[in-house]
């Protein structure tokens, strides 16, 4: 039983899987809530779905690029529950899961970004082929610098429709695809550390200044 969720977007997404049958998935309805949301969420997952943790043989987790704050949560859920458990943690890009899902789906059949909202009126993004294959690195740009006018796959479209005005589906990464891609074998799996492609907006404070 694969356990999968993703907090790099605003909402929280769980799901849970057996070999590449999604039984059940869930998304936050309230956003921007994923520490109060993630564990809850889990926990009423493994409920419906009649599953008892120790019956869980591994758990992925969307490693980002995304917000700091929501990147940490789903991340030390994730790690903490690998070490519980004794069972492997396995990290997916979550703009490759927005990209898979346009094409396995066939919302996408030629060269196209996946851009989702990097606030600061910045996006989160990268580009890809045919095939889902990521043909550039994640990168942090404002929209007017992503220098692209074919089709966009995230909410950076609807986000800045006059600068991507050919938005495709989804919108924000779904824990219900990223664990089909993984039990599928379809996504490359990568250590879960948060991919964290800006400083975070809080730091520690400086050393004092000497007083003269």
């Amino acid at each position: 039983m694969l356990l999968a969720l993703d907090t790099s977007s605003p909402q929280v997404s769980v799901a849970l899987a057996r070999d590449a049958d999604v039984l059940d998935e869930a998304a936050s309805e309230q956003t921007m809530k994923h520490g109060e949301q993630l564990a809850p969420m889990v926990a009423a997952l493994l409920e419906r779905t009649g599953t008892d943790r120790g019956e869980l043989t591994a758990i992925a987790a969307g490693v980002g690029p995304g917000p700091f704050t929501g990147l940490r949560v789903g991340l030390v859920t994730a790690r903490t529950l690998g070490h519980v458990l004794g069972i492997p943690v396995y990290g997916v890009c979550s703009l490759d899961v927005l990209a898979a899902e346009a094409v396995l789906t066939g919302d996408v059949a030629e060269d196209f970004v996946v851009a989702t909202d990097a606030r600061r009126r910045e996006v989160y993004w990268a580009r890809y082929g045919p095939r889902a294959e990521r043909l550039t690195d994640p990168a942090v740009d404002r929209p007017l610098d992503v220098d692209w006018a074919g089709p966009v796959v995230g909410e950076g479209a609807s986000l800045y429709p006059a600068t991507f005005p050919l938005g495709l589906a989804p919108e924000r990464p779904s824990a219900g695809w990223l664990a089909r891609l993984v039990a599928e074998e379809r996504a490359t799996l990568l250590e879960p550390e948060p991919m964290y492609l800006r400083r975070p907006d809080a730091v520690a404070p400086g050393k004092p200044k000497s007083v003269s």
